[in-house]
């Protein structure tokens, strides 16, 4: 699958309305056309994690923005469900807590990042702080900041610390994937609703979800400028179509493949002495009653 049309080329000015269509699929008409790759896919995440694991050199953080109900815990859900838990976990950033709110704004994230040899999950991330953040400023005011540039200045500097954050995960090998779910608000309000008259979905809905409506136009400002910022070479944003959960499962699925495809990942090899304790090994095996 050829991922141009999803990656936000570092350096360029994209625009989510003119650029990335949250309806788009390429060459998969239907659900069912996409369902075997998807599986393969699945299937190879879960070789490669093995790998990743034995040889303990690389970990990948894959991160997860998007708008209420653009489905991504459901794209974790499937997109992982062939891994080892032993080599994979998840972490979810809601509202900071006190502890939190007395660290710096990268604090909590840094002590989740994935160890070699592992796969880490950011159900939400570092982001909020250039989203949630800039859409409402007052949120700047609970982090009792010292002080920091008026205006836009701040994101700007922000930006670059995060950037300067990223580079330095990869330097270290921590390899970073981005996705953005690009759900349309039509389908976000066709998703609202289902969980209304759904009773067992009741519980994730929020009315609070409703009154962020009023603020579309304001995150995908603040998404665009994200993306124009902090696309980079070692670290890219993919914007993934997410009206059609089982598209946006397949496109992900696929570019975490590729990554982990392009890490040349092989098992660790063991020297010849090793391989001589394990022929005295076998051997003492055998012998046994």
């Amino acid at each position: 699958m050829n991922h141009d049309a999803f990656i936000v080329p570092p350096g360029a000015k994209i625009s989510l309305k003119k650029n990335y269509d949250p309806a788009y699929k390429i060459e998969f008409a239907e659900k069912n056309d996409a369902g075997i790759k998807l599986q393969k896919d699945i299937e190879q995440i879960a070789k490669y994690q093995d790998i990743l694991y034995a040889q303990n050199t690389y970990a990948l953080l894959i991160i997860f923005q998007a708008m209420d109900a653009a489905g991504k815990d459901s794209t974790i859900k499937h997109v992982m469900s062939g891994v080892n838990p032993q080599g994979f976990q998840v972490f979810s950033f809601k509202a900071p807590s006190t502890e939190e709110l007395d660290h710096d704004y990268l604090w909590r994230n840094m002590k989740a990042l994935p160890e070699r040899g592992r796969i880490g999950i950011f159900n939400r991330s570092y982001y909020e702080e250039v989203l949630v953040a800039r859409v409402h400023p007052e949120i700047l005011k609970k982090q009792q900041l010292p002080e920091y540039p008026p205006g836009n200045k701040i994101w700007k500097q922000r930006f670059e610390e995060i950037n300067n954050f990223e580079k330095y995960l990869v330097n270290n090998g921590i390899i970073v994937l981005k996705f953005f779910l690009n759900v349309s608000k039509a389908e976000q309000k066709k998703r609202f609703l289902a969980r209304i008259d759904s009773p067992d979905k009741n519980w994730k809905f929020s009315v609070n979800d409703v009154k962020e409506r009023a603020f579309w136009d304001d995150y995908m400002d603040a998404y665009e400028d994200v993306f124009n910022n902090t696309s980079s070479s070692w670290a890219p944003w993919y914007v993934i179509p997410a009206d059609r959960k089982w598209f946006t499962r397949l496109v992900v699925a696929d570019i975490i493949c590729t990554k982990l495809e392009s890490l040349k990942l092989k098992y660790p090899t063991v020297s010849e002495a090793d391989k001589q304790r394990l022929v005295e090994a076998k051997h003492m095996l055998e012998q046994e009653n």
